[in-house]
């Protein structure tokens, strides 16, 4: 009988919340999913991206990893080795004034998540675009691997999400579709 990682039991507790917040509730969009063995490394990785109901101009993706490493560990039942999960989350909008608004965006992320590693903004566009819109990506990564322990703290990381996608949402440029 199949015996459901620390990964899988992660995996699906996001999905029955994000998607009843989707299917049901109507606050939150899915807008893609990824649920990939890389075989490169043998590892799993799974990742949610979705917007608010109405506000495509930022979206947010829930980001899972389970490096072989701990997936041996828990299959093998290594002794002495807690397997877990690596998790980020990532939002995802169109800055046109990266030297005020990258900033704006960095103290509400703190503000909101406290984190201890400082959030990573990474800036790309389209060369020859004018005005030139940049694609921000600001990643908030975790100090520590999380596992079955923190299955009930999957609502409240869900609630620091869209309260930051709300927070964010008149910053950026409410692009439909």
């Amino acid at each position: 009988m199949f015996d459901p990682t620390v990964f899988d039991n992660l995996k699906v507790g996001f999905e029955n919340h994000l998607y009843d917040l989707d299917n049901l509730a109507g606050q939150i969009r899915i807008t893609g999913r990824t649920d990939r063995l890389e075989l490169s490394v043998m590892g799993r990785e799974f990742a949610v991206l979705f917007a608010l109901t109405g506000n495509d101009g930022i979206q947010a993706e829930i980001r899972l990893v389970a490096p072989l490493k701990e997936l041996a560990a828990e299959i093998l039942e290594i002794p002495g080795k807690t397997p877990g999960c690596e998790l980020s989350v990532r939002f995802l909008l169109e800055v046109e004034d990266p030297a005020s608004q990258c900033e704006q965006i960095r103290q509400v992320v703190e503000r909101i998540w406290q984190p201890d590693i400082p959030p990573v903004q990474t800036l790309s566009f389209v060369y020859g675009t004018e005005p030139a819109v940049y694609r921000n990506t600001v990643e908030i990564r975790f100090a520590r691997q999380i596992d079955e322990e923190q299955m009930g703290d999957i609502p409240e990381l869900v609630r620091h999400v869209l309260l930051t996608l709300t927070e964010l949402g008149p910053m950026t440029q409410n692009r439909q579709g």
